[in-house]
């Protein structure tokens, strides 16, 4: 079945690797092509097809391989995978890359719990050597004085600001935010259910039902809708008789046939699904798990004013955040902050935080997807107020916050959602 290749998401990748075999007169060309956004968009999926595309078989690693017992194998495999992409373009006589699949979820590190090992400094050592020297890419007890062919490195990930910063820098990497917009949204979802007989206005319906939600929702939606036959399945046959009669029978699986994916039975499972996430968004035990392991205080001990939310995707508004929002409305229009919002600073000051502003459009503040609108360095109030106001009137049409950062312990401890659009 032919998936959805996204135009923008194709024109990247074959200008990153078509250039890196070019030799252009007095430019010096990044190696790596880093591709970051929000989970589950399709970023490796996307880059498997444009590999086909063009002809290319990528040598891959796995952001998981970037970690061992043993300190200098990362750093190593890293070398050997590169000149083996080398190695397979002399011996095929066609264009390869090296794939590296989640490198923050390898290399990155995310707080002050992320363990930051030797390997973890190899790794990104090894990649902006390999970026600086492209054609002498060496493997640790042996020398070889012939040039390695130049090999493109494609790099997905989530946050790139969780990896070494010079490694990201321009000279080094180009940097590509893969966000899909509603009409490549409506092209995978499309493809995905293109042998269900859905209408295009169905498809168009269906991602505006589901707007917020990333690519794999839909994907995921489509293997829910077959729960229904194999759950029959499974009451047919027996639950103390399935196990044999899948695993190595005499008897052939039965063919299933093709559910009812009408758009109101797609709707009716996707709403089941969003609950799903809801629940996980509500709950947030790994706040009362792990809070006393973390910084060995009891939840009871808080500071009252203090909103833990470490684990800080959910969108919702807390009891403290519920402000007069006509009020906040207004004093955005006319430049200024409210008391409220004010009185809120002083105390976030008083505590000894750091005080930074969020903002989130529509979309990003059902998914927690927000960004960042600058952290105060000076606890004055007065500079506090100014950063906020220059904030404000910028996302006028956006969801703006407050966040309190612990100084200690790296972490925010307070969030709190100042602003909201009408």
């Amino acid at each position: 079945m032919p998936y959805y290749i996204s135009p923008r998401f194709i024109d990247k990748l074959a200008v990153h690797i078509t250039k890196n075999f070019l030799d252009l007169p007095r430019v010096r060309v990044p190696l790596i092509l880093g591709i970051h956004g929000r989970k589950g968009e399709g970023k490796t999926f996307q880059c498997q097809l444009v590999f086909e595309k063009m002809g290319i078989e990528p040598v891959t690693i796995s952001g998981g391989e970037l970690e061992s017992k043993d300190a200098g194998d990362p750093a190593r495999l890293l070398r050997l995978r590169y000149r083996e992409a080398s190695e397979k373009i002399k011996v095929q006589g066609r264009m390869c890359a090296l794939f590296i699949n989640d490198l923050d979820a390898g290399a990155g590190r995310f707080d002050a719990g992320t363990q930051y090992t030797v390997n973890t400094q190899l790794v990104n050592a090894t990649l902006m050597n390999i970026a600086d020297n492209p054609t002498n890419v060496q493997l640790p007890g042996s020398y070889d004085e012939t040039p390695l062919h130049r090999i493109p490195i494609i790099v997905t990930g989530n946050d790139f600001s969780t990896l070494y910063a010079p490694l990201i820098r321009d000279g080094r990497m180009v940097k590509f935010y893969w966000e899909p917009n509603r009409e490549e949204r409506i092209g995978v979802v499309g493809s995905i259910f293109k042998t269900d007989e859905l209408s295009a206005t169905d498809i168009e319906n269906l991602v505006d039902e589901f707007s917020d939600q990333a690519i794999d929702f839909f994907s995921a939606l489509r293997s829910r809708i077959y729960d229904e036959q194999i759950r029959d399945f499974i009451h047919q046959v027996g639950i103390e008789k399935i196990s044999r009669r899948v695993v190595n029978a005499v008897e052939k699986i039965p063919d299933f046939p093709k559910p009812n994916f009408n758009l109101s039975h797609l709707l009716e499972y996707g709403k089941i699904m969003v609950g799903e996430q809801q629940r996980i968004r509500e709950l947030r035990l790994v706040e009362e798990y792990n809070q006393s392991r973390l910084f060995g205080v009891s939840q009871t001990n808080q500071p009252e004013q203090f909103t833990p939310n470490y684990n800080y995707s959910s969108p919702e508004v807390t009891k403290s955040n519920q402000l007069t929002e006509n009020r906040i409305n207004n004093d955005v229009k006319s430049g200024n902050v409210s008391a409220d919002v004010r009185e809120q600073i002083q105390k976030i000051l008083q505590d000894g935080l750091k005080i930074g502003m969020e903002y989130a459009d529509k979309r990003r503040y059902k998914t927690g997807s927000w960004k960042s609108c600058g952290q105060v360095e000076n606890n004055q109030e007065q500079e506090v107020i100014d950063a906020l106001e220059n904030c404000l009137s910028e996302h006028q049409n956006d969801y703006v916050r407050l966040i309190g950062i612990d100084p200690n312990i790296k972490r925010r401890v307070v969030e709190t959602i100042i602003y909201k659009p009408n």
